[in-house]
């Protein structure tokens, strides 16, 4: 993995496809409201289906007119799709398949040796700038408490 951007730093553009192949750019996400970007391994793993459940569970609190949130992973939309559908999950899920993990790459939390994305997360304001971030290892569950904390403070 790289250097991650940093609290101040313009966070690196994004051009992915959803679950249902719709194309999602950084700066139609961030054009109302903050963006969430919870990237995750891997679609269907247990750590990962705890933490998007959590805030599926708690929608309101991540999507409305201060925030959306999205996650990323180096999953194919097919997979993704498949998920969301299983899950339930209200919020795009964007896949870094293809060219493979080239925006997980630019934000510094591609894991080079298993081709998937770490436990980034990474709030980003309207005009492009990270203004919160939070990365953990493979294995390392995400202390949902602090994405909490981190949209209330919006």
């Amino acid at each position: 993995m790289t250097a991650y951007p940093q609290v101040g730093a313009l966070a690196p553009d994004l051009d992915l496809p959803d679950q249902h192949g719709d194309r999602q750019r950084l700066a139609d996400l961030v054009a109302e409201r903050h963006l969430l970007m919870v990237f995750f391994p891997f679609a269907f793993s247990s750590i990962c289906t705890g933490e998007l459940l959590e805030i599926q569970l708690n929608i309101d609190e991540f999507v409305n007119d201060r925030v959306q949130v999205v996650g990323l992973s180096c999953d194919p939309t097919s997979s993704l799709r498949a998920w969301s559908a299983h899950e339930g999950y209200r919020f795009p899920l964007l896949s870094d398949f293809w060219p493979h993990g080239r925006v997980s790459r630019a934000y510094g939390v591609l894991d080079e040796d298993t081709g998937a994305a770490a436990r980034g997360t990474f709030l980003v304001d309207p005009r492009g700038v990270v203004t919160w971030s939070l990365v953990h290892g493979p294995g390392e569950e995400r202390p949902i408490g602090l994405l909490h904390e981190a949209v209330r403070g919006l």
